[in-house]
Formats: structure tokens, sequence, C-alpha cells
């Protein structure tokens, strides 16, 4: 593919559309007929009054004729009815190629754009935006084709009659022309604004709905509901006002454009007068401009879609242009498993985070990362997990860079369970085989008791065959956490990432499920980020993590001794869980009571 196509939206476009182009030619044919034959009625019409006015009275002649017209109307609605079948199969094909290419890229794009993209822009664009091509691709192609060649085949045809009448019958579309100018003048510019404000409003929609328990417990309704309806209103204001822009332009295209025989009667009975011009050949092409202003009229309804094409294809070409994280296919042989940072620098657009990481997480051990929020835990594990590349510095795992990996190489060897895990709108028991596909139920129910999850699975309504819910939103959010869990721990891989797995898990549950992780991640690296510090103590190696940089490794006991900031978050932990030991106390004693 060439730069060009790459930068033009239309060409994208084209791009989208090429590898089915004998479809759309196929479409482009039998719609080009149809129209054609729609015009036989037109030239039937002019035959039969030019009989008539002559003194004809032969009515098989007539009917002859009629049978010739309706005929030809019925092959033109089964000839169209084809053409749109055709083109409406091939575009549904490209639609769907295009959504399976925007969610192609959006599995290779760093996490940052995903991040910092609205989930309802995301789902616009893979919804919306791409449905908006079902007009451009199913319609315009073959119908605005045809609606436009016949007509001026037609228009020819009068100018072989006589090339007076044929300027006198396109009189109009100047006037026409002069109104379609004006309204497309802004009209780009101004859809670009209503897509923008789609975007924000479908943004603040997702944002209002996937919040309302938050905006609920701390009485935020009225601010979340004003964001809501504010956003709802600023699109409707921009529709309505682009609307009104263009539709005064549009009615007075649609009420002058038709009105051909403004030009053709006088101008027709003027050269007739004069007897410079038939009265057959005035007939003809009194009916037959008639005939052309229909689908010329049904043509420039597209150019409404036709404007948008560039918007829409703009936004998409957006993503598909976004750079991605490249990999070869190739795999690598590794020597070991062990994980080397190198001066690994990291910005999100601007702000550094990473200021020169150097650190190694050895095969087979435990690491633990800690530091204040915000200190850049979270960022060295994703790193490692190439959810990103480093902005400067190198990555390697058993010498080889991780940008040298195939991505399906790294995927087998890393499982990443995050504190915010996601489940699908499916069974537990599918939810937990998605670590391993082919896993049959027995695999699946004995890696849940290992995972310390089977018995909490049981008592749900429906055991395993309880659906999840939308992002697992019919279960709590420990009980999300441990079966994703389960779902890292079914994959298998020699590397396991828990950045904070267990921060939604009580302190008897989590003790539950660390003994379960030990048993299941004996042998494999192991890389840890724990907001309770006991859970890592026994780590063979802990990192301080503090502003972007490393502020000391060691373990527990050494980072007692010569670390002051894990001095302070031990310190801090020790009270915090003393405050909890003496709550829990304080309630049994008050049940006991």
């Amino acid at each position: 593919m060439n730069q060009t196509k790459r930068g033009n939206p239309f060409g994208r476009l084209i791009e989208f559309a090429k590898p089915h182009k004998t479809g759309y030619i196929v479409s482009v044919i039998l719609a080009v007929v149809g129209v054609a034959l729609g015009m036989v009625p037109y030239f039937a019409t002019a035959e039969m009054i030019i009989h008539l006015l002559s003194g004809n009275r032969e009515l098989s002649f007539y009917a002859r004729y009629c049978l010739v017209g309706g005929g030809a109307f019925v092959s033109k609605a089964v000839l169209m009815g084809l053409s749109t079948k055709v083109s409406h199969e091939t575009t549904f094909s490209v639609m769907s190629k295009a959504r399976r290419r925007i969610a192609g890229k959006l599995s290779r794009v760093p996490m940052g754009y995903l991040t910092a993209t609205s989930s309802g822009q995301l789902k616009n664009a893979l919804v919306e935006r791409i449905e908006q091509l079902e007009v451009p691709l199913a319609h315009i192609i073959p119908e605005m084709t045809s609606n436009l060649l016949v007509p001026i085949a037609i228009i020819v045809y009068l100018f072989v009659l006589d090339w007076r009448m044929a300027l006198a019958s396109l009189i109009t579309i100047p006037i026409g022309m002069a109104c379609y100018m004006i309204m497309m003048k802004e009209y780009p510019k101004k859809y670009g604004e209503v897509v923008k404000a789609g975007n924000h409003m479908s943004a603040v929609t997702v944002e209002y709905i996937g919040g309302i328990e938050v905006i609920k417990a701390f009485s935020r309704s009225d601010e979340a509901y004003g964001r809501f309806t504010d956003a709802v209103s600023s699109n409707a204001d921009l529709i309505l006002e682009w609307m009104r822009d263009t539709q005064k332009y549009s009615a007075v295209m649609m009420s002058v454009w038709p009105a051909t025989l403004l030009g053709v009667l006088p101008v027709g009975c003027l050269l007739y007068g004069k007897g410079s011009l038939s009265g057959a050949d005035f007939i003809t092409i009194a009916v037959l401009s008639l005939g052309i202003v229909g689908p010329l009229v049904a043509a420039m309804f597209f150019t409404d879609d036709i404007a948008k094409i560039g918007t829409v294809m703009g936004e998409l070409d957006g993503i598909l242009k976004e750079p991605e994280l490249v990999r070869p296919s190739e795999k690598k042989e590794l020597k070991s498993l062990d994980i080397c940072m190198e001066n690994v620098h990291f910005a999100y657009e601007e702000t550094e985070v990473l200021k020169g990481i150097n650190l190694t997480i050895p095969q087979g051990k435990m690491t633990a990362l800690v530091g204040p929020s915000g200190s850049g835990k979270s960022t060295i594990a994703r790193l490692a997990a190439s959810f990103w590349d480093v902005t400067e510095g190198a990555i390697t795992i058993g010498g080889v860079n991780i940008k040298e990996l195939p991505t399906e190489q790294l995927a087998d060897l890393i499982s990443y369970v995050s504190q915010d895990n996601y489940l699908f709108n499916d069974t537990v028991r599918n939810n937990i085989r998605m670590g391993k596909p082919g896993a049959s139920d027995e695999e699946v129910e004995e890696i849940a008791k290992l995972s310390g999850c089977h018995a909490f699975i049981l008592n749900l309504e429906h055991g395993y065959e309880t659906v999840a819910g939308s992002a697992g939103g019919h279960l709590s959010g420990g009980e999300r956490q441990r079966i994703a869990i389960a779902r890292a721990m079914m994959k298998g891989a020699p590397i396991v990432i828990l950045d904070e797995a267990t921060a939604y898990t009580d302190p008897e549950n989590e003790a539950v499920i660390q003994e379960a992780l030990g048993r299941l991640t004996a042998g494999k690296t192991l890389i840890v980020i724990a907001h309770r510090l006991s859970t890592i103590m026994n780590a063979e190696q802990i990192a301080v993590v503090e502003n972007g940089k490393i502020a000391g490794t060691g373990t527990h006991e050494v980072l007692l001794e010569n670390s002051e900031l894990y001095r302070s978050m031990w310190t801090a932990h020790l009270g915090a869980r003393d405050e909890i030991q003496a709550e829990e106390e304080e309630k049994r004693e008050e049940a006991g009571a």
C-alpha cells in the first residue's frame, strides 16, 4: 500500500472495497441496465403521444407500447433489487473486514493509546462509523453511478435531436448547483463537529452508566446527570444547527432542479412556432426531460453521504495509522527466563514515569515491587509484559530484547493478573478456560481447586455455569479477582506478573489465595506488586521504587536495615494491620455481647 492511500481517507475506503470489486462491478452493471430500462416508459409515452396527435387509433399499437413500458418498469424493479442485493452482500463483507481490521489494530497498538482513548469513542469507530459505510458502499457505488450515467446518455440524445432544446432542458441546473455549492461549503467542517460531539456524548454516556454505583454512593447524581444531559443537549444542538444550515439550500435546490419544463415549454413553443422544431421532437424532448430529472435527483441525494465519507474514513484512518508494537514473526531461542531492565526510561506522552531503571529479575524466583502510589511499579510490570515499548533503554528475557520476540511467544511466556481484571459475559467455567481454550471441564475445576476458588464457585447460583455478567458485573470484586487468577494459572506460563492481584480480597481470603499462589507458582518467575507488605516478606528479591527509579533492592531484612523508605512503609503497614485487627476484635466482642 502506498503512502498516498495511507494518508487519504478515500484511498482507505478504496482499499477496503478493492478486494470485493467484482461484486460492485456486477451491482453497477445491473443498476445501469435497470435505470436504462426505467427510461423506456418515457420513450414509449412520447411515441404514443405522437401517434395520438397524428390520429392513430390502432389499439394494438398502444397495447404493444404499454406492454413494453410496463415490462421495462417491472424489469427495472427486478434488476435494481438484484443490484441492491449484490451490493449489500458485498458491502457487509467489506464492513465485517473493516471491523476485524480495526479490532486487530487495537490488539497491536500500545496500551497507552487504549487508556488515553475513551471506550465510547472506540465503540463509535467499531460500530457507528463503520455502519455509516453501508450507504456509500452499498448505494452510492451502484445507484449513483447508474443514476448519473443514464441521464447523461439521455442528455446526449437530446442534443442529437436538438441542441437548443437540450440546453433549455438544463436551464435549472446552474441554480441547483449554486445552492448545492453553498450548502457544501461548510458541510464537512460542521459534520466533523457533529461527529466530535457524538463521540463526547458516547464517552460521557459510557462513563455515566459504568460509574452509576459510585455516583449513587457519593450522592453525585445531579452533577453526573448534568454532565450527561449537557453532552446530549450539545450533540442535539449541533445536529439541529447543521440541519438548519443545509436544509434551506437543499429545499431550494430540490424545488428548482426538477422543474425542467420551465425552460423546455417556452423555448419549444417558440421554436415550434417558427417551424424550426418538429412536433414529434418537441414532444419527445419534453417527455424525456421529465425522465432525466428523477435519476439526477436520486443521485444528488447521495451527496450528503459523500460529504460524510471524509470524516468517517478520517476517524477510522486515524486509528489504523496509530503506531504499533512492531514484533517479528519467528520465535527466538531463549537461554533462560531472566528478565533484565537496562537503563529503562518511559514516558506517558510528555510525562516521564521511569527514569533509568536497572533491575534483574531472576528466573524461578519471586521479585516484589513496592513503593508509594504513582512511583512506577505497575509501569515496570506492564513494560515487562510488553504492553508498551520503552522510550529508552532495553528489556530482555533470556538475553533477547522483548522487541525481538513475536507477540505469540511473549504471550505464551507471561501471565498477567491486575487488580482490575476483565471477565467476559460468559460462564465462570468458560472465563477460566480462556487461559487454556482446549481444557476439559475436569481441568478447569482442578485449577479452580488449586487456586482456592472452587468452594465459592459451587456456592454461586448455577455453580460453574453461572454467567459472570458484562465485565464480571454479577460477581464481587474479590470473586472476579480469584477467577482471573485461576484463568492465569490455567495458562501455565513460566512467568507470572501479579499487579496487586489480591487488592479486593479480605485478609482471610487473601491468606488462602496467597497459599494457593505459592503452590501454583512454585518454580516460576514471579513478579508481584502488593499493597500489603506482609504478603511479600518472603520474596527472594524486593525492589523499592521511588519517583521512577530503583531506590533499593534486597530481601525484607536487608531493606529494613538499609532502606529508609522501605522501613517507613513497613512501619505504616504494621500500624494499619494493627488497626484492622483491633477493629475486627471489637466487632467480635460486640457480637459476643
